[in-house]
């Protein structure tokens, strides 16, 4: 059974729509047995392919209501300064997602804040004070026309 057959693309579809799904539903959705589901489900689990299952919550009903896109470039780039940024990225609950990137900035960072205080907290009082960090640019989002965590999944001959 390759990872990435048919049956496994569709299994792998239906569970990022619906991470609940029973394998007797899962069954239903992708033609198959549900005990063939059922292992195809754990062998998924198992090789890393699903991380995990998680409830999408509402920002605003959570309190986080504030989200900015913070670019940061670091104060020298050497393994040390990468590693003790990213200790420091990773201890802050608020970062939602953390890229290193090419180009001007050296990471981009997502983050979810109650407010412009907290978010101002972060920034000027972790963020700027930290020995790795040489300059942060923040972005305030105003709308967000997208957020996904759908990957999409295509057979070798799609492409869109």
């Amino acid at each position: 059974m390759s990872e990435f057959d048919e049956p496994n693309r569709k299994i792998l579809a239906a569970l990022q729509h619906e991470g609940r799904l029973t394998n007797n539903e899962l069954a239903d959705l992708v033609g198959l047995s549900a005990s063939q589901c059922s292992r195809r489900r754990t062998t998924l689990e198992d090789s890393g392919c699903i991380r995990g299952y998680y409830a999408h919550l509402d920002k605003e009903s959570a309190g986080v209501a504030m989200t900015s896109i913070v670019s940061v470039t670091l104060a020298t780039h050497n393994a040390d300064n990468t590693q003790k940024f990213a200790e420091l990225v990773n201890t802050l609950p608020c970062v939602l997602e953390a890229h290193s990137l090419t180009g001007e900035m050296d990471y981009q960072l997502k983050l979810v804040t109650s407010d412009l205080k907290s978010l101002s907290e972060v920034i000027n009082n972790v963020l700027l004070r930290h020995e790795s960090v040489s300059n942060v640019k923040t972005a305030i989002v105003l709308d967000t026309i997208k957020e996904t965590t759908v990957i999409p999944l295509h057979s070798n001959e799609e492409h869109g």
